[in-house]
């Protein structure tokens, strides 16, 4: 039987902080219709500005590793050279060729074969190209596809004195990598290491992104950083780090990159790490606004730049679909490792008709082998799991455990973050949303914003020791240092009388070993849930540490959340394919020299539908995106019949309500606009505007 999409009450999303009614509107009409621009460290919003490369390039290096401006030309050069000599196709080929032996592939990297030629005056030039300009490569002939023509063979030459041999695979013996990458000596001293930019995107995810951007170079995924994942169906702006590329080469993608651009270019000395951001700037524009009078509109709009919204984990923290992620993870908290297992593979409510073949393919058969054939790559969890159940019949955990850890752990977080859904309602359905109470938890005074925020204000881990793996997806681990509780305190009565905290300190556990509960009601929501699921918050079952409660520090999330620097503006518009707000790239386009920049467009032709954009527009930076955006196609939501606000007369007027606010990482941005709309959030919800 398949598993049905959760709801809201499901995972404790129940309450609101105002009563005021709510209102209905089209989110995401258009996916710029909803634009994200990342925030650094120092408040500083994340925009393309510029998609040149600096007018200092770095210093050419040449294959010994000394630095030369003047003799030596750069591998680019070359190649472009090689396309004046053999045409196009087979300069991509080599240029992707290099790429790859420079990604760290000697060992694996197969031959290429040129195109056929028949000139063999031309084929010695070639020869003597590679000899000249490639000395890590060698060439020879072999047969083409008929007698009369005979095609160069290019490939890695293992007698080159530098090279230690096929087999060998330790990266510092590797010293003659045409390109630069980690572990490589040949880069400037005086230039830092890391490539910063700025990457745009629209209508992509962050890893498919730079999942493109890497094949295009050459190198391996884990080469990026990156603070945080941003949403597919989005207009986005953020920061990456690359290790040891060029800004030239980057910004010569442009051409070639649909739907994505890359600018804003400098070097660095340390590359991004997750969570190094200070949270996200929001500009959403919800059209075809449907209310009693616009005097609601208003309110709403006044109320939730006021009071601000229950700080809730949105629905896609508990599984894109209907992948119940909060039970999977109370099964491995449980140490049952088989039901883990049965619940990432079981059948699902509403996925494509090819993955739901393949699962109930699985479900009947148990061919782990034919299963694999069905499914598509993007699911990673799926796939991690056949092919170590394909080597280890049975073994269930170890199975669990080939699943990548940024995305096996995200199982434990989610349902952390549902016993946290359930004690915030509670403690507005008890205390209400305007006072702190005996027993609360609450940020100390005496402690500094940066300190509280520490601990309050991220969950991610700062640890870039392991690089960035495209197979793995965002990491959130509460896992903090030894003193998270020093900034955290309970409310006693002394508190009450002076009056020195207020709502807005008031902070639950995300529950872990370490952390305080307070020591009022609210308490008995996460012993009483975890009992009903047949787990311990202070025992653990079974000695798998990553799966065990008891392993995980625990952190602290504010309960009441405000936009910062909230704005909001009705707009009018008759036209649904118009754009109203602007975005980063047409920003330059209107600076820049006609023709210059070309503006990205949907393709094909194809006008834009209304698309349900709930599950997949959440502020957070904190849920795994396995989707492929080439495979999964937007569901069109409409409202139902109505006149709009502004022209009642006229069917072609219609009101846009715009919002522009900034939200701390880890928060939500559907629970933002839940608490204006007053609707669900959830996919089957919006499905029935359709009908």
């Amino acid at each position: 039987m398949a598993m049905k999409t959760v709801e809201e009450d499901e995972v404790g999303i129940s309450c609101f902080i105002s009563d005021l009614p709510g209102f209905r509107g089209i989110l995401k009409q258009r996916y710029s219709d909803f634009i994200v621009n990342e925030v650094d460290r120092d408040g500083a919003v994340v925009q393309l500005s510029s998609l040149d490369a600096p007018e200092e390039e770095l210093e050419s290096v040449q294959e010994n590793g000394t630095n030369t401006s003047d003799t030596v030309v750069s591998y680019a050069s070359r190649i472009e050279a090689f396309k004046i000599l053999a045409g196009e196709p087979d300069a991509i080929l080599l240029e992707e060729f290099v790429n790859k032996i420079n990604a760290g592939g000697e060992v694996s990297v197969s031959p290429i074969v040129l195109s056929p030629d028949s000139d063999k005056s031309h084929r010695k030039a070639v020869h003597n190209f590679f000899k000249e300009n490639f000395k890590f490569l060698v060439t020879d002939v072999v047969d083409g596809p008929d007698a009369s023509l005979k095609c160069i063979r290019v490939r890695l030459n293992s007698a080159e004195p530098n090279n230690k041999g096929k087999n060998s695979k330790k990266r510092k013996e590797r010293g003659d990598k045409p390109f630069d990458s980690r572990g490589s000596e040949n880069w400037p001293e005086n230039v830092g290491k890391f490539l910063r930019f700025h990457i745009y995107k629209e209508n992509k995810d962050t890893h498919e992104a730079l999942g493109v951007i890497g094949n295009m170079l050459g190198i391996q995924p884990k080469s990026f950083g990156f603070a945080g994942t941003k949403d597919k169906r989005a207009v986005t702006t953020q920061r990456v780090t690359v290790y040891k590329q060029r800004a030239s080469r980057l910004a010569s993608l442009n051409k070639r990159l649909f739907g994505i651009k890359l600018g804003d270019f400098c070097y660095v000395k340390e590359g991004l790490c997750l969570g190094q951001l200070m949270g996200n700037r929001f500009t959403i524009t919800l059209r075809g606004i449907v209310s009693d009078s616009e005097d609601i509109i208003k309110a709403s709009a006044d109320a939730l730049g006021r009071l601000g919204f229950i700080n809730y984990f949105g629905l896609q923290r508990f599984g894109s679909g209907s992948l119940p992620t909060h039970l999977i993870g109370a099964a491995l908290l449980r140490g049952e490792w088989k039901l883990a297992v049965d619940m990432i593979l079981d059948p699902r409510e509403g996925e494509r008709s090819a993955i739901a073949k393949a699962r109930k393919y699985y479900k009947e058969n148990n061919d782990v082998v034919g299963t694999l054939k069905q499914l598509p790559r993007y699911l990673v969890a799926e796939r991690a799991v056949l092919q170590s159940l394909k080597t280890s019949p049975g073994n269930y955990l170890q199975a669990l455990k080939s699943i990548p850890r940024t995305l096996r752990l995200l199982y434990i977080h989610s349902y952390q973050s549902y016993l946290w859904n359930h004690a915030a309602s509670k403690r507005v359905q008890k205390y209400g949303t305007e006072q702190v109470v005996l027993g609360d938890l609450v940020n100390c005074k005496e402690n500094s914003t940066a300190k509280i925020t520490e601990f309050v204000g991220s969950e991610y881990p700062e640890d870039c020791s392991g690089g960035y793996d495209s197979s793995n997806q965002n990491e959130i681990s509460v896992d903090i240092h030894e003193d998270i509780n020093s900034c955290v305190k309970v409310v006693d009565a002394e508190d009450l009388n002076s009056g020195c905290y207020t709502i807005d300190d008031v902070i639950l556990p995300m529950p872990g070993s370490r952390v305080k509960y307070p020591t009022n009601h609210i308490a008995n929501v996460y012993e009483d849930l975890a009992k009903k699921d047949g787990i311990s918050l202070t025992e653990s079952v079974h000695n798998v540490e990553e799966f065990s409660i008891t392993s995980i520090t625990g952190c602290y999330r504010r309960v009441f959340q405000k936009p910062i620097n909230f704005e909001w503006e009705l707009l009018t518009y008759s036209d649904s394919n118009k754009q109203l707000v602007e975005t980063d790239l047409e920003k330059i386009n209107k600076s820049a020299p006609t023709n210059t920049v070309k503006p990205i467009d949907v393709g094909n032709g194809k006008t834009e539908e209304a698309f349900d954009c709930i599950r997949e527009f959440e502020s957070s930076d904190d849920f795994p995106k396995v989707e492929n955006f080439k495979d999964i196609a937007g569901e069109e939501v409409k409202l139902p019949h109505g006149e709009s606000l502004c022209d009642s007369s006229s069917q072609d007027s219609h009101t846009a309500l715009k919002l522009s606010f900034t939200l701390p990482a880890s928060c939500y941005a559907t629970m933002a606009i839940r608490e204006l709309l007053k609707t669900s959030t959830s996919v089957a919800y919006h499905k029935t505007l359709n009908q």
